[in-house]
């Protein structure tokens, strides 16, 4: 079998600015053929311990650099890997089952921009100062970076997620130690080949590759590691709060959603429905911030409805390849078993599949026939109490109710355990600022969808995490502030 294994490619640790061989190997596959795409190690404790002496070792080096040597730095990453964009771009294809088309122009690009908006806002961050003149005192914070971080990021925009963690942590001066998700490696680990040529010193960027709960829970558990930023499940970040809390660690959680879309009947539909489609199946639904609960005011909704159907049914689902499909494979076998469940749930409880999944049949081209793939599907009637309605799915899948009053809505938008962005529809200024003003999430966006500016927070309420993430908000998660105070 070992002769038959070396079709695969076989990713190696990245640790002290060298490529580590580990014992042993998981399959990752890729989703649109169902066939083994690559290896990766299964790294653990050992592995996690290399890393971290690594990182530790380079940091009084790297946090010494001045804030203007290390974005000359990140700039010439961003560089590097926008030369080779469309081999990260097919490699991010591959390995995620999301369409070539979007890899090309969201995930790669926004990597790049990363780096980039990182390299600039660490040249204009100030610190405080107070005077205190009848003390004869004077004030001022100074701000240093922590030390080892640890990253995890997940498996939906695989680069974009973790460039959007390790462009901070090391604009700020600390070293960092990243976990990617085991079922999308790739791309990080062609990051990794581009260091050295960027300048960045060994060991200052370490990657080490496998499971949560073997490499991700040693790195979580490790006592020279002072931070934690991770993007995944909520279930998952609750188990890191656990383990880490005995450490004491700093933790910036960007965990789920169930976020819903709310439509008002003076709403202009010609931009809401293309809108509402994307944002219910961009990225196969794979993306947090993904509208998985359509609110619709009555006067609209049987309108709204028949239009967003037939919308939805010229959904173009295949080989994620193909520059005329609109929606790729899911990530796994598992995972689309999991969200063809909340499909057969919704109908056991008497809700109606409008389209997609179980209602129309999906023929997919030869070689991609064992691929994870599965039409944009619209669930009517569902009661606010259903799982459907309640838990994130995370594919495509998206569920439409109606509402009659602007109270009402509100109240029933925010009646699940999450609160990371909302979508609101409408063409009245007055109503859009107090709906948006009494929904609980982090983000809103109003008569638009992922329209984002790098330097605000990103984050949420409740169940979709702790902390933000932002020009601001990542730096001083990044530093350690300090008071001194000087009397004269």
């Amino acid at each position: 079998t070992m002769a038959h294994s070396k079709a695969f490619l076989v990713l190696e640790n990245f640790i002290g600015g060298k490529f580590v061989p580990c014992p042993s190997y998981i399959d990752s596959y890729n989703p649109s053929t169902g066939d083994i795409y690559c290896r990766v190690p299964d790294s653990g404790k050992e592995e996690v311990e290399a890393a971290v002496k690594a990182a530790k070792d380079a940091f009084p080096i790297w946090s010494s650099k001045t804030p203007l040597e290390r974005s000359q730095i990140l700039n010439k990453l961003a560089d590097l890997i926008e030369d080779d964009l469309e081999a990260f771009a097919q490699a991010e294809s591959k390995d995620q089952g999301k369409t070539i088309t979007f890899a090309r122009t969201i995930d790669i690009p926004r990597a790049v921009y990363n780096f980039r908006f990182f390299a600039s806002s660490i040249l204009h961050h100030t610190t405080e100062c107070t005077e205190m003149a009848t003390m004869g005192c004077m004030h001022y914070t100074s701000r240093t970076p922590v030390g080892v971080a640890g990253l995890i990021s997940p498996w939906n925009l695989p680069l974009y997620l973790l460039t959007w963690k390790i462009a901070p942590a090391i604009a700020c001066g600390n070293t960092v130690v990243a976990k990617p998700s085991e079922m999308t490696s790739v791309t990080a680990w062609m990051m990794c080949k581009l260091l050295e040529k960027a300048g960045v010193p060994h060991g200052v960027v370490n990657v080490v590759f496998g499971t949560g709960a073997k490499a991700g829970e040693a790195l979580v558990c490790h006592p020279d590691v002072p931070l934690i930023s991770f993007t995944g499940s909520t279930l998952t970040g609750q188990c890191i709060m656990e383990k880490s809390a005995p450490h004491c660690k700093r933790l910036s959680l960007e965990l789920g959603g169930k976020n819903p879309a709310i439509i008002f009947d003076d709403a202009d539909l010609t931009q809401c429905i293309p809108t509402t489609l994307r944002s219910s199946f961009a990225n196969q639904g794979e993306i947090c911030l993904c509208t998985s609960r359509i609110f619709v005011q009555r006067g609209i909704y049987s309108e709204f409805l028949k239009r967003f159907v037939a919308e939805a049914k010229k959904w173009k689902v295949g080989n994620p390849t193909d520059p005329t499909v609109d929606m790729g494979a899911l990530i796994s076998k598992e995972h689309l078993e999991k969200v063809r469940s909340y499909v057969k749930k919704a109908q056991a409880e008497g809700a109606k599949v409008l389209c997609g999944e179980g209602v129309d049949s999906l023929t997919l081209p030869a070689g991609i026939q064992k691929g994870y793939f599965m039409l944009p599907t619209v669930i009517a009637e569902v009661k606010d109490e259903s799982c459907c309605m309640q838990e994130e799915i995370f594919g495509p899948v998206t569920c439409v109710v109606a509402f009659d009053t602007e109270e009402e809505v509100i109240k029933r938008a925010n009646s699940v355990k999450y609160g990371l962005s909302a979508t609101v529809w409408s063409s009245n200024v007055g109503r859009i600022h107090r709906v948006a003003q009494r929904l609980q999430s982090g983000l809103v966006w109003t008569n638009c969808w992922l329209i984002r500016d790098l330097n605000l927070p990103f984050g949420g309420m409740k169940a979709s995490g702790m902390g933000r993430e932002g020009a601001k908000d990542s730096y001083e998660f990044f530093t350690e502030v300090k008071t001194i105070t000087i009397k004269h």
